[in-house]
């Protein structure tokens, strides 16, 4: 039985050299949770000696308020210092920045020596959710210090293996934290790149252009350079078969508007599907209703054989202009506009495929707007490649922090 227990409480991967079970200690013994300072409204100030840190300034850059009170060491925060946030949001933070005084819904963890800091950190963010959970499993929106130091958790015996497994997961950290950065200024550049490589308001001019493109755009209906605007397939989903892909709205990602495909289906559809709701190059799909209204996707060959919901209005862009820059179109300021006037309906807000065919766009020539188009895929692969990587880092660390805990 002992022998049995002992198994339980050894991590599915460790470093080599570490074999013995951990133990089980409640927080409390090896670390201490230290209560913030609560102010009155006049105690902070709109600039000061001592910036006050709260927690809105952790996850959403809150505008800082100061103090010039002198208080003690403990109520200060440094550079490295391990802190918790444990009310509205919480979790582990390890700070990274000049001296500061916390506010009251943090803690700062001092911590034995049997407890390593990178360790605690990983150890408090993976068991949040257990941590702040009552007996019931329902979550609490806000737990004690008392609960905090009285939660049991998992650790191992060994300061050293600690430290191996902190550092691991502190370097799988930045990596997320690089991809991160680099993903978010790729999505400033476009933004930025398609206010200005689009007109603004009723110019037929934009601010940036590829050299030797001189002439105005001019204003053409979508109807005028696309055709069809076509109503989507009315089937249910089912389990996806491997070969017949069903593109709903919820499948198509908000930010890249790429197809995906973590949870791919097919149309329910026994008899043969009719052809005329299969996807090909050069079809840009609109939403036209429900909160996504507005919403575009254009198909690409890679996304394989795919048919389109019924909530989804397909329409096949012609030789007289190019399916890429007609969907950077619909990325832009002018269009959310659009979509934001003409969506309004006495209830559930919404597009009609006339209304599509009637929307007018600026454009320029074909071969500018195939230029424009071209250096926004290559942008667009540049932004999925981050995604990708993202997303492939975060699993890593999910699956890792499941093997290497207990």
């Amino acid at each position: 039985m002992v022998e049995q227990h002992e198994k339980t409480l050894v991590p599915q991967i460790r470093f080599a050299g570490f074999t013995d079970p951990w133990e089980q200690r409640k927080l409390g013994e090896v670390a201490h949770f230290i209560n913030g300072r609560a102010y009155s409204q006049n105690e902070l100030l709109s600039s000061g000696k001592y910036p006050v840190l709260r927690v809105g300034n952790f996850y959403t850059n809150d505008s800082w308020y100061y103090s010039n009170l002198e208080l003690e060491d403990k109520n200060y925060a440094y550079e490295g210092d391990l802190l918790y946030t444990w009310s509205a949001t919480f979790g582990p933070h390890i700070w990274h920045g000049n001296k500061v005084i916390y506010h009251y819904h943090i803690w700062k963890v001092q911590l034995e020596a049997a407890l390593e800091k990178l360790f605690a950190f990983q150890l408090l963010e993976r068991d949040k959710e257990r941590i702040l959970s009552d007996k019931n499993g329902s979550t609490m929106v806000h737990i004690t210090k008392t609960g905090i130091e009285n939660t049991s958790v998992l650790m191992p015996c060994s300061v050293e293996e600690q430290r191996r497994i902190g550092a691991f997961f502190d370097r799988l950290d930045s990596l997320i934290t690089l991809h991160q950065r680099k993903y978010d200024k790729l999505c400033v550049l476009k933004k930025s790149m398609l206010d200005k490589m689009f007109p603004k308001g009723g110019s037929l001019y934009p601010e940036i252009r590829f050299a030797g493109f001189t002439d105005p755009w001019e204003q053409r209906k979508v109807g005028e350079v696309a055709y069809g605007f076509e109503y989507g397939l009315n089937a249910a989903a089912s389990d996806f078969d491997g070969e017949k892909k069903y593109l709903r709205i919820t499948d198509i990602d908000d930010q890249t508007r790429e197809f995906r495909t973590d949870d791919l289906s097919s149309p329910d559809i026994n008899n043969p599907i009719d052809d005329k709701y299969l996807l090909k190059e050069g079809d840009i799909l609109f939403a036209r209703t429900g909160a996504s209204v507005g919403k575009t996707y254009l198909y690409k060959a890679s996304d394989g054989k795919t048919y389109y919901a019924g909530f989804l209005i397909r329409a096949h862009v012609s030789d007289e202009a190019d399916a890429g820059f007609i969907f950077q179109s619909t990325l832009t300021e002018r269009y959310k506009q659009f979509v934001l006037l003409t969506s309004q309906r006495s209830g559930q807000p919404g597009i009609n495929a006339q209304e599509y065919a009637d929307l007018l766009l600026p454009l320029p020539s074909l071969s500018e707007q195939r230029r424009i188009g071209a250096f926004f895929d290559r942008l667009d692969s540049l932004i999925t490649l981050h995604q990708r990587k993202l997303e492939l880092l975060r699993n890593i660390k999910k699956s890792m922090l499941d093997k290497m805990f207990v």
